[in-house]
């Protein structure tokens, strides 16, 4: 029994009855105990409202009397008043301290100590007080019967008519004339406080005990037996019944934790079905992983080894493992095992042997402890891997990277390695000197972008990260040379890291001869231009010589020239002079060598100036051109020159076309037309340039752009043309094709992407 007691006392139900008990208990206590003090408290106040009341009513009933001296009227209130059950007193006591009146008619004539009780109240201090509270008018005495009493005492006060002659005459300077003291018995209601002090504690009583009784059962049904279920259930799943049913069927947080361990003795059921899967997993993968696997311990004595381990070197138990499989009598003086064992952490290293047959093997040694519960380290476990497949693999790298510096500084091209971020150079190859004239110790380590002019390496920077080729880039030799080159630029891994791998192609003398080509082109154009040209130059000397041939005929008759006259032909004049020097300068920026520059421009523009450059050709030979020109088009990207070259080439390929039709089915040349048109959509601008010639023909259409074919007759085209407009066409990003009209003649369109917005 007392050991039950004992474990109950230790229990959480205990607890939980205990300290809700003692809350209750404090609780209750405190609520009877403020309760009682203010009903005490209430009950005082009221008897010692009453009594002062009932001295206020003496005062008011005996005024009349007291006025007249009637000093029978005096004592028959008194005695009258004093008969009520609750009043054991009624004194009236002049300023000397003699009772005057009294309910007992033995006291009247006493005369009491002036600082007597009921005196002393007003009388303890000199002079004596005239002003006092209701609360401290008050005193509690003790009855000789047991019972308490209250006396208030109540001033009376002298008035201007108690200070006449009439009656007894009080000197006005006289403001207390005596007091009134009344003495009320306190027995009924110290009787009802005292039944509501029994009654309060009773209902605490109650209260405490049958809310403590509640409690308890609650706590014994639905917490101390849960638990104990719980307790069993856990006690079960510990001893190994993980499928133990906890008989909680309640769904609050007991039945849910009840729950909750029902699961949890599921899942360590299948937990420990998994652990042990996998522990016999680990034991085959120990067994048979294909390397060498031992346990040493401090000893250096072999404890566990696996099958590898077995059947290479054919081990026993308790062998040394430097005598195991390395043939040693000792231990190795740099021993992995033995640097685990002091500092706690894996090491590693590389041993060589000699296998059976002679052959020499390598292995990486890699070691790892094995420790107790504790933390002790009680054994290391080492595994040995062979490598000799991969020393001979790093022989053969070893030569084959001989081999790749041996192609990779041979190759004639420059060849760069550039950290990705930086673009700063990290290797490069021996043929940099040949095209750049920098040593290779000169130019490592600095930035790629140092070969661009300064203007040119913002836009290279971004260029060279985002593309994979670059074509016709300027760049500057150590020496100041421009250099023209093409770059291929190819992401790659550079001794760990991430780098670009450049190949440059010196392009200059390439593009030198294509200049010339491309002048020679000029040339030949303008020599065919040439008719066109001197009669375009024609009309405005005409016009010149007119007007001076008129001059000096009236110079030399001497005869005047009108004022208009002259204005107008001097206006004459200065117009044909402004169109000659126009002609002249667009043939000679037309025939200029310069370098190709991309801009901004619009192909309505360089359309429309070479046709000026043209027009008068076309016009002889009787060829009308269609406009049909979108005029709000966007820009593209282009050299002007060259785009002026290609519609120049355009338009001289239609006019011939439009001549040899003419002359093989002899039809007249006013039936010739040129359609010029241009439009635009939401990416691409398109010309197209349109003819009613002879046409080409679709076996040939796909070789018209090759260089030096012609489809013109010998000794009327070079085959450059068309081949020259399409390099540049693709170098502005654009595209040229040609279609042959179903009404006859050819068609050529060219599309250009918008200029972007920089």
């Amino acid at each position: 029994m007392l050991e039950h007691f004992k474990n109950f006392r230790q229990s959480l139900s205990y607890r939980l009855i205990f300290m809700m008990g003692l809350t209750l208990l404090v609780s209750f206590s405190t609520w009877a105990f403020f309760n009682i003090k203010y009903q005490k408290d209430k009950a005082v106040k009221d008897i010692v409202v009453w009594t002062d009341r009932l001295s206020e009513t003496i005062k008011l009933g005996t005024h009349y009397a007291m006025m007249l001296n009637a000093r029978d009227n005096i004592n028959q209130s008194i005695q009258n008043m004093g008969k009520q059950k609750t009043i054991e007193h009624i004194r009236i006591f002049n300023k000397e301290g003699e009772i005057k009146f009294s309910n007992s008619s033995d006291e009247v004539g006493e005369k009491t100590n002036i600082k007597a009780e009921a005196c002393f109240i007003c009388h303890k201090t000199e002079p004596p007080l005239v002003d006092l509270d209701l609360p401290e008018r008050i005193r509690i005495l003790n009855d000789p019967k047991g019972y308490r009493q209250i006396g208030v005492i109540t001033p009376i006060r002298n008035e201007t008519s108690c200070a006449t002659d009439i009656c007894h005459v009080h000197p006005q300077d006289k403001m207390i004339l005596g007091a009134l003291d009344v003495v009320v018995s306190m027995k009924e209601t110290d009787n009802e406080i005292m039944f509501f002090e029994e009654g309060v504690i009773a209902l605490a009583s109650f209260i405490f005990t049958v809310t403590s009784a509640v409690i308890f059962i609650f706590i014994v049904r639905f917490i101390k037996l849960p638990i104990r279920k719980l307790i069993d259930g856990t006690r079960m799943i510990a001893n190994g019944q993980y499928q133990a049913r906890i008989d909680i069927r309640s769904k609050d947080e007991l039945g849910q934790l009840a729950t909750a361990f029902q699961k949890m003795g599921k899942k360590i059921s299948e937990k420990r079905s998994e652990l042990s899967k996998q522990r016999n997993e680990y034991q085959n993968l120990f067994e048979q992983v294909p390397c060498i696997i031992s346990v040493q311990n401090r000893d250096y004595r072999l404890v566990r080894y696996n099958r590898e381990f077995s059947e290479r070197f054919d081990p026993k138990p308790g062998d040394y493992c430097f005598s195991a499989y390395k043939g040693r009598l000792e231990k190795c003086k740099i021993c992995p095992v033995e640097k685990t064992f002091e500092d706690g952490i894996s090491h590693y290293s590389e041993e060589t042997g000699v296998n059976k047959d002679g052959t020499r093997t390598y292995w990486i040694v890699r070691t790892s402890p094995i420790r107790d519960d504790d933390g002790n380290i009680i054994a290391a476990m080492e595994m040995s891997i062979d490598i000799s497949r991969s020393k001979q693999l790093e022989e053969k790298l070893a030569e084959s990277e001989k081999q790749y510096y041996a192609v990779f500084n041979n190759i004639p091209n420059p060849v760069f390695v550039l950290d990705m971020n930086t673009l700063v150079i990290l290797d490069c190859n021996q043929s940099v000197y040949s095209v750049y004239g920098y040593a290779k110790k000169e130019i490592i380590s600095k930035s790629f972008l140092e070969l661009f002019s300064e203007d040119d390496r913002e836009y290279y920077a971004f260029k060279l990260q985002t593309s994979s080729v670059l074509n016709r880039v300027k760049q500057i030799n150590k020496t100041g040379k421009t250099l023209f080159v093409n770059i291929r630029i190819s992401p790659s891994e550079y001794r760990g890291k991430k780098v670009l791998l450049l190949t440059t192609g010196d392009d200059t003398k390439r593009l030198e001869a294509e200049q010339q080509i491309i002048q020679a082109s000029k040339m030949a154009t303008l020599g065919e231009m040439a008719t066109g040209v001197a009669h375009e130059l024609n009309q405005p000397l005409s016009v010149i010589k007119t007007a001076s041939s008129f001059f000096m005929k009236k110079i030399n008759r001497k005869e005047p020239i009108k004022e208009e006259i002259l204005y107008t032909l001097s206006q004459e004049i200065d117009s044909h002079v402004d169109r000659a020097t126009r002609i002249i300068n667009h043939m000679r920026l037309f025939g200029r060598k310069s370098e190709m520059t991309l801009e901004k421009v619009q192909v309505n523009d360089i359309l429309r100036r070479a046709f000026e450059i043209f027009s008068q050709q076309l016009k002889v030979r009787g060829i009308v051109v269609a406009w049909d020109l979108h005029e709000d088009i966007p820009p593209i990207l282009a050299d002007p020159g060259r785009l002026e070259q290609v519609f120049i080439n355009l338009l001289l390929n239609a006019r011939d076309a439009i001549e040899e039709k003419c002359d093989s089915l002899q039809f007249t040349k006013d039936m010739g037309q040129i359609t010029l048109k241009t439009t635009a959509d939401d990416k691409h601008v398109t010309i197209t340039v349109s003819d009613t010639g002879i046409g080409i023909p679709p076996d040939k259409l796909d070789k018209i752009f090759e260089p030096f074919f012609t489809t013109k007759k010998v000794g009327k085209g070079t085959g450059l043309g068309l081949s020259i407009s399409y390099s540049f066409i693709k170098e502005c990003q654009g595209d040229i094709r040609a279609v042959k009209n179903e009404d006859g003649g050819s068609t050529f369109v060219l599309s250009f992407p918008w200029a972007p917005n920089l």
